[in-house]
């Protein structure tokens, strides 16, 4: 009897340790499960730099290349660079969660490759565009909206008084209501009403201004399925060197990329 209770003991101590590591096990892989699941949601950002030009060509255009490949080092996310239209296929955008028109002007692409394009914002794609971004493909409708203007006229170089009409976006947060700086501030025709203003310059801060009381100079805004921003500012290669600048862009491409501020 007392064989029979020590065997029985013995039984239900085996059952015990076995369910135990069976947990342990489970536990564990469910935790790789969860780790793996956090990772595929935070892929990587990449971004694609377009620079080509088809008219006046901004010799800011090379700074303007370095400063974008820096602050993707400083912030986490992969930068490409290329002038080559040919990349402009559907497939090869897709591979990208930003398209950065810097400086681009003029006719760019063919209506093959805008179609392509538009099927990679349609398919909830970003898009930022830098300065002459609005001095760039006036046959096309589609563009002209998203970018959300279209160039018309700029005075001489000189500094300007912009004013900050929402500070709480993430191209603009680190500014006060009012922002001081010298570039060269375009004039601006077919304005989009459905983009949302960030920045607008007060007029009476500088000579040249066309566009009276209501000058956007940077917006946002969702547009055919993708998110877009955009900035008068970056005609000076000094642009590219200023921190204030540099945060301004830095957060219009992560508003473009559906992501947040964070260091590396």
């Amino acid at each position: 009897m007392k064989l029979l209770i020590t065997l029985c003991r013995v039984l239900i101590a085996i059952v015990l340790i076995s369910a135990s590591s069976h947990n342990a096990a489970a536990d564990s892989v469910q935790g790789s499960s969860t780790a793996l699941v956090k990772q595929a949601k935070t892929p990587k950002i990449r971004v694609l730099v377009f620079a080509k030009t088809a008219s006046f060509r901004h010799k800011s255009i090379a700074a303007g290349k370095l400063a974008i490949k820096k602050l993707g080092l400083s912030h986490g996310f992969e930068v490409e660079i290329s002038e080559n239209a040919a990349q402009f296929t559907y497939e090869a955008l897709q591979q990208f969660n930003v398209v950065v028109f810097l400086n681009t002007t003029g006719d760019i692409l063919t209506p093959k490759q805008q179609s392509a394009f538009e099927r990679y914002i349609q398919a909830g794609g970003g898009f930022v565009g830098i300065h002459a971004a609005t001095d760039t493909e006036y046959d096309w409708s589609w563009y002209g909206k998203l970018v959300g203007a279209y160039f018309a006229s700029h005075p001489k170089q000189q500094i300007a008084t912009i004013l900050v009409d929402d500070n709480s976006h993430q191209s603009t947060v680190h500014l006060n209501s009012q922002w001081q700086r010298f570039d060269e501030w375009y004039n601006f025709r077919s304005l989009n009403p459905e983009v949302k203003v960030l920045l607008s310059l007060d007029e009476s801060s500088y000579q040249g201004g066309k566009n009276g009381q209501h000058h956007p100079i940077a917006w946002y805004h969702e547009y055919d399925g993708g998110r877009a921003f955009y900035t008068g500012g970056g005609h000076t290669t000094s642009s590219y060197a200023e921190p204030q600048f540099l945060q301004h862009l830095l957060g219009g491409i992560l508003y473009s990329a559906s992501a947040q501020l964070t260091d590396k």
